[in-house]
C-alpha cells in the first residue's frame, strides 16, 4: 500500500487518480498509523515552505515521515514536498526542513536571468546528472511540468536531474530511499506516470 500524507497542502486527489491510472492503490491520509502500515510514502505540497513545515509539525508528522524515511521506507517528495526534504529554506524568512538531504531551497530572483518569468512555470526537458531507478522508463530530455519560484542548491551528492531555465535548475533529486521530484509527475503525462510506476515498484 501507498500513502499520500495529507497534512492540509497538496494536489492529493489528482496524485491519487495517477496512481489508479497505473492501477496502483494509494491511500490519501493523514493518520500516523495508516502512515507506519504503509510500504511507500508520498510528500505532496504546493504553497509556502513555512506554512506548509508548521503544517506537518502540528500534525507530528515531520518526524512520522524521518523515521519512515531513516527505517529505509521508498519516500518521494514532489514540488514543496521534494523542498520539504532538505536541511532549510529561504522563501519568506528562514525555515528547517526535514534534513533528510543536504542542501538548501533559495529564490530562483535573482539567480536565473530577468527576461525568465517567474514562477518557472510550464514544460521542461529533464537532463540527467546521475542515473537512478527512478528514470527507469524515461529517457534523457523527456519533458516534464514545473510551477515553482524556488528551487533547491548545494545538493550535488543527490542531484540526478536538472532542467534548464537560464541555468541548470535542480529537477530531481536521490539519497539512497529518498526521492524528490520539482516538478509534478501527476500533471506530465505519460512521463510522469513513467515515474510513478517506476518508484512503486521500488522496494
Amino acid at each position: 500500500m501507498l500513502a499520500i500524507i495529507d497534512y492540509g497542502v497538496g494536489n492529493l486527489f489528482s496524485l491519487a487518480s495517477s496512481f489508479k491510472a497505473i492501477g496502483e492503490q494509494a491511500i490519501v491520509t493523514g493518520d500516523i498509523e495508516v502512515i507506519r502500515k504503509a510500504d511507500k510514502l508520498i510528500l505532496p505540497g504546493v504553497g509556502a515552505f513555512g506554512d506548509a513545515a508548521e503544517k506537518l509539525r502540528q500534525k507530528g508528522l515531520d518526524e512520522t515521515v524521518k523515521n519512515e524515511a531513516l527505517s529505509g521506507k521508498p519516500l518521494l517528495g514532489i514540488c514543496l514536498g521534494m523542498q520539504l526534504l532538505f536541511e532549510k529554506s529561504y522563501e519568506y524568512g528562514e525555515h528547517a526542513g526535514l534534513g533528510l538531504i543536504k542542501g538548501e531551497v533559495v529564490p530562483m530572483e535573482g539567480a536565473i536571468p530577468q527576461n525568465l518569468k517567474i514562477p518557472h512555470i510550464g514544460w521542461n526537458a529533464l537532463k540527467f546528472t546521475k542515473s537512478s531507478p527512478l528514470f527507469k522508463y524515461i529517457k534523457e530530455k523527456d519533458c516534464v511540468y514545473f510551477v515553482h519560484s524556488f528551487y533547491a542548491e548545494n545538493c550535488n551528492d543527490a542531484l540526478i536531474a536538472v532542467s534548464e531555465y537560464g541555468k541548470p535548475i535542480t529537477a530531481a533529486v536521490q539519497k539512497d530511499n529518498v526521492y524528490g521530484c520539482q516538478f509534478h509527475p501527476e500533471k506530465s503525462g505519460a512521463v510522469g506516470l513513467n515515474i510513478l510506476k517506476a518508484f512503486c515498484e521500488m522496494e
